[in-house]
């Protein structure tokens, strides 16, 4: 039978590190590192607490290390926590499309199975290169966010089939891996949606686990559920429609190269903005000086970041930074947007959201003719004298039209590191990690003392 798990199982099967190409092998590289950083920027957070205290709860002689700690647990349990981590701050890189996505989301699973399984860090890169391609060529092909469905249902699939990769299971297994892993883990946008909590970190790395574990049960001889795309009740009849995802036509053509690495740390439709709210600051001056601003986007910016009631009061930093008009306001007051953006100060602060008042979101056609192949978004702001300056971005920086450079991407690690590692171990980790090939294994990498 030739159906989409099969083909799918028979690209993970040819996946390998001699697959990739060199640019596809030094993105995967600069990913672990971002998201080391990502997580490291997010050690005092409560899910990242909440997440890391269950994990070490249980403990495995032989099992998958947390970050920045010797201690071993289980693969699924190790993927949850370190998964809360690196999504927390909203900070990981990016992948839009019919579906947005964080792909770097699957790095921690890969980096917890392949510690068990004692795999050659080459193997690791290949598994992680095969998720993000899964993910993506998914998203690619079919939406779930237009059902009400959330994008970590792909991400149950692109984990769970990494995982199966490095266990060494062959392609009936990782059909059944699939079949398990695509039949539980549909979740619902609400994750998103109104005000959003702290599941927001957790919903992929929950997905992740559960993409794992389904893969130790398909190791074990478990089987799951047939035709997961086509069946009578599958996903192709009950959400999406049917699809055939492309795959990777040869070394240069695999999707990590397609994805972006965050400048700041805020939703990723609004990064255009930002960016041009910062380019507009200087002929700005005194925020008081504005009198009214536009933002002209696109629906899924629109939609996700620019249309509730709550995205112009936000109450939590997981509703701050997914509100579009809330980040400009932070750009033109202060010049950036960091992680204090976000801080409860910032939220109730009568200059923000003074400024936020001023801000209107609209959907037009110019706009969305340029999504996904950029983030077309056009800023207006009149001034107080009646004058009207504008600035369109379209590709902002980090994203793969304007990619970060290598010292970019370790001064964003290095900046997310500070007070939480000494400089000899941020240094120690960016090297281990660009050259996470000739490690001996994750372990090498995520052992390291914090100073908190």
């Amino acid at each position: 039978m030739s159906t989409l798990a099969h083909r799918l199982a028979n690209y993970a099967q040819s996946a390998s590190f001699d697959s990739l190409g060199p640019a596809a092998q030094h993105e995967v590289k600069r990913r672990i590192l971002d998201s080391i950083g990502c997580a490291l920027g997010a050690w005092k957070s409560r899910p990242g607490k909440v997440a890391r205290g269950i994990a070490s709860g249980v403990t495995i002689a032989n099992g998958a290390g947390l970050i920045g700690s010797k201690h071993k647990t289980t693969e699924d349990l190790a993927t949850f926590a370190n998964g809360a981590l690196v999504r927390y701050l909203d900070f990981n890189d990016t992948y839009l499309s019919k579906e947005p996505a964080h792909p770097s989301d699957n790095i921690p699973a890969c980096l917890a199975v392949g510690q068990v399984m004692n795999s050659n860090p080459k193997d690791i890169i290949a598994a992680i290169a095969l998720a993000y391609e899964v993910q993506c060529r998914m998203c690619d092909a079919a939406s779930l966010r237009a059902h009400g469905w959330d994008h970590v249902y792909y991400g149950a699939l692109s984990s769970s089939l990494a995982a199966a990769k490095l266990y060494k299971l062959s392609a009936e297994q990782m059909v059944h891996t699939l079949g398990l892993a695509g039949v539980c883990n549909f979740a619902t946008r609400q994750t998103r949606t109104g005000q959003i909590s702290d599941w927001k970190a957790c919903a992929f790395s929950n997905a992740a686990r559960n993409g794992v574990f389904a893969a130790k049960l398909a190791r074990d001889g478990m089987t799951g559920p047939n035709e997961i795309f086509e069946g009578p009740k599958g996903l192709f009849k009950m959400v999406t429609g049917a699809f055939s995802p492309a795959w990777t036509k040869g070394a240069d053509d695999w999707m990590i190269n397609r994805t972006y690495i965050k400048f700041w740390p805020a939703e990723y439709h609004s990064q255009s903005a930002i960016d041009a709210a910062l380019q507009l600051r200087p002929q700005v001056g005194d925020v008081s000086n504005i009198t009214s601003m536009l933002i002209e986007s696109f629906e899924a910016a629109v939609s996700i970041i620019g249309s509730e009631p709550e995205k112009w009061r936000p109450t939590s930093r997981e509703t701050a930074d997914h509100s579009m008009g809330f980040c400009v306001a932070c750009a033109l007051i202060d010049g950036d947007v960091t992680r204090a953006s976000f801080s409860d100060a910032m939220i109730k602060d009568a200059r923000v959201l003074g400024l936020l008042d001023k801000i209107k979101i609209v959907e037009t056609p110019e706009c969305n003719a340029g999504y996904p192949k950029g983030i077309p978004n056009n800023l207006v702001i009149t001034l107080k004298d009646g004058k009207k300056i504008s600035k369109k971005v379209d590709y902002p920086r980090g994203h793969a039209g304007n990619p970060m450079t290598d010292d970019e991407v370790v001064k964003k690690f290095k900046i997310l590191a500070a007070g939480v590692v000494s400089d000899a171990t941020a240094d120690r980790i960016v090297n281990q990690a660009m050259s996470f090939d000739k490690l001996s294994g994750p372990a090498e990498l995520l052992e390291f003392e914090t100073l908190m």
